[in-house]
């Protein structure tokens, strides 16, 4: 076990960095390798690795060893790349992370197999955990598994509905993001031998913290300031996405600006840069920013809640909040 002495973001890094050895090391596959070669590729394309990350540290937090949870900590992040595989077939995207996807690097087939194959060695990563704790975090991850899958359909469906509620919206997201965070967090607490009551409280800081992370980076897609941001500003009003800001100025707007919103969503134009500032100006005149902003205190709130019933420290719950006050920064 690691002991608090250096800074916090020291720590974090050094964790960072196993984990990264951890994954060098264990990703390096044989035959086939039109199987495998993607596989590498995708894993080792970078990312802050953030859900593998939360479960060593959890680990770490309830007095457990994160050497110990560095193969659940690689499944979590095996799964994470399955889904950004298959994703990217879904949306026929180019790029991952400013490199070329998997399925147009090779192909189509090769994309399908290659995802597969990643879901089943997440799988056998639990086999390496005595019989026991196997079952509870196998348990947990094809339960977590499922929800990523049907937050994506959910996703998928609202593209073509008009009559997503405020509440679906927040299921889905809940599904599609925030509860991969919560599982890889419980999968640390439970590996250090916590309580149940404290790995039911830890996941719901981490699925709090996933809601409200998802909602601030539909605020910031709009809002953000593009050097920071990391992403092109207004990219899902010009893909015309359903965002808790456009379901909000939905409900909340005056009749004009319903219309106004609703036929900027039927149009794509060449140049968006005139769409993107009035759907923007919507956002704010309808009230809808101020709601967004409100409802990821809410989530931030209601995570930092959770923390306050964990039978850890008071420096160790620090950790965990200043870790979440440091993700919703964008600065871990």
């Amino acid at each position: 076990m690691y002991f608090w002495s250096m800074a916090k973001t020291d720590f974090i890094e050094l964790l960072r960095a196993k984990f990264v050895s951890h994954l060098e090391t264990r990703s390096k596959f044989t035959e086939p390798q039109n199987l495998y070669e993607p596989i590498s590729y995708i894993l080792n394309l970078g990312g802050k690795r953030l859900r593998p990350v939360l479960t060593l540290l959890t680990t770490e937090l309830f007095q457990g060893d994160s050497d110990q949870s560095m193969d659940a900590a690689l499944a979590i992040e095996m799964f994470h790349n399955f889904s950004l595989v298959h994703d990217d077939i879904m949306d026929d995207a180019p790029l991952r992370r400013g490199k070329t996807t998997v399925h147009e690097k090779w192909d189509l087939n090769t994309g399908i197999l290659s995802g597969d194959a990643m879901l089943i060695l997440a799988y056998q990563l639990f086999e390496n955990y005595p019989p026991e704790l196997f079952k509870k975090l196998t348990s947990l991850f094809s339960k977590t598994s499922l929800q990523v899958c049907e937050g994506q359909q959910y996703d998928i469906d609202f593209e073509t509905r008009d009559d997503v509620s405020l509440e679906e919206y927040l299921k889905m997201i809940e599904y599609k993001t925030a509860v991969l965070v919560a599982a890889a967090m419980q999968m640390g607490a439970m590996i250090a031998g916590a309580s149940e009551q404290d790995t039911i409280a830890v996941y719901e800081f981490g699925r709090n913290l996933g809601i409200a992370f998802q909602l601030q980076d539909d605020y910031l897609d709009a809002f953000g300031d593009p050097k920071t941001f990391g992403k092109q500003i207004g990219g899902d009003i010009m893909e015309n996405k359903k965002t808790y800001l456009y379901l909000k100025s939905m409900e909340t707007g005056n009749q004009e600006q319903i219309e106004s919103l609703l036929h900027l969503y039927s149009i794509k134009p060449k140049d968006s840069s005139s769409k993107i500032e009035a759907v923007k100006t919507i956002f704010e005149e309808s009230g809808a920013v101020e709601a967004t902003k409100d409802a990821i205190e809410m989530f931030t709130q209601a995570a930092f809640g959770h923390l306050e019933k964990l039978k850890l420290s008071d420096a160790n719950k620090k950790i965990l909040r200043q870790f979440g006050e440091g993700l919703m920064q964008r600065t871990v």
